[in-house]
């Protein structure tokens, strides 16, 4: 039942979490306190993001049993008793708001109580919406980048934001269009959800969302930089935007279905972050 319960719990989803780390890194704050309130944040997501997938099992248990892969999750397989899963979901859920509203004066909670509650309208049936069910997985993603700001107690910037808004839907989209191109016409489709989308409609908002994103990280960067002559934020913008062209690439090939995955695989993809990560972690520290 433990091995059950850890499968259910998918800690393997957690690298999801790091988002948290974002705000901090954009702010070039790495005092004792910040990373402090950036690690339990991200350990509050971990509790209340595996609260979700148990949700999510139970309510999709039925469609879990008739999919060729899902129908080995726990839940759907009889290892784990629906009853199980939703206490632990509870548990979970009450750890993760209880740490954060005892050990952060900030607004960490808050972002916690939305993130949960648009998970739970997700799983509840706006997964089979067609665009908005863009809109709230996108919005999970965004929540994790404001949560090590709101953890953190650090003012965030609206290029910031909008760099984590339009970045979340160009992740979210290219996955469905992988999805979509990867597809075999011939066989059921694996979420139901795909039948709600066109391949040029998904081009069509990948793009739109690389577009944003490019322009919006471009204006930040310069705002950090300022006038000084070694603008190591305006040199950070090279390798981001190839590194989100060669994404929409890996999408638009069908290679994006699991980004996590693509991105272990991609050799490329990880030498253009990690020019990224330097040079924007030198240009913003250096600030």
């Amino acid at each position: 039942m433990i091995g059950a319960l850890t499968r259910t719990l998918r800690p393997a989803q957690w690298t999801k979490n790091v988002l948290v780390a974002a705000a901090p890194l954009a702010a070039g704050e790495a005092s004792g306190n910040t990373i402090r309130a950036t690690v339990i944040a991200f350990v509050a997501f971990c509790l209340m993001s595996s609260a979700v997938y148990c949700v999510n099992d139970i309510v999709d248990v039925e469609a879990d049993r008739t999919h060729p892969v899902k129908r080995t999750r726990p839940i759907a397989a009889g290892q784990l008793s629906p009853r199980a899963a939703g206490v632990a979901a509870v548990v979970l859920a009450a750890a993760a708001l209880v740490l954060a509203v005892a050990t952060s004066t900030h607004r960490l909670w808050l972002a916690l109580a939305v993130y949960a509650a648009t998970s739970l309208v997700y799983c509840l049936g706006a997964k089979h919406l067609a665009v908005i069910e863009l809109a709230l997985v996108s919005s999970g993603f965004l929540l994790r980048a404001i949560a090590g700001g709101a953890a953190a107690g650090l003012p965030i910037s609206e290029w910031f934001l909008i760099v984590a808004a339009f970045g979340s839907l160009l992740l979210v989209a290219g996955k469905r269009l992988a999805e979509l191109i990867a597809l075999d016409l011939e066989a059921p489709r694996s979420r139901r959800i795909l039948t709600g989308y066109t391949v040029s409609y998904l081009r069509m908002v990948t793009a739109i969302a690389a577009g944003v994103t490019c322009t919006a990280y471009c204006l930040w960067a310069f705002e950090i930089g300022g006038v000084r002559s070694a603008n190591w934020s305006a040199v950070s913008v090279a390798p981001f935007v190839v590194a989100v062209l060669r994404y929409t690439l890996d999408a638009d090939a069908g290679r994006a279905e699991a980004p996590d995955v693509m991105l272990l695989r991609d050799r490329v993809l990880q030498v253009l972050g990690l020019l990224w990560l330097v040079t924007f972690a030198i240009g913003a520290f250096d600030g």
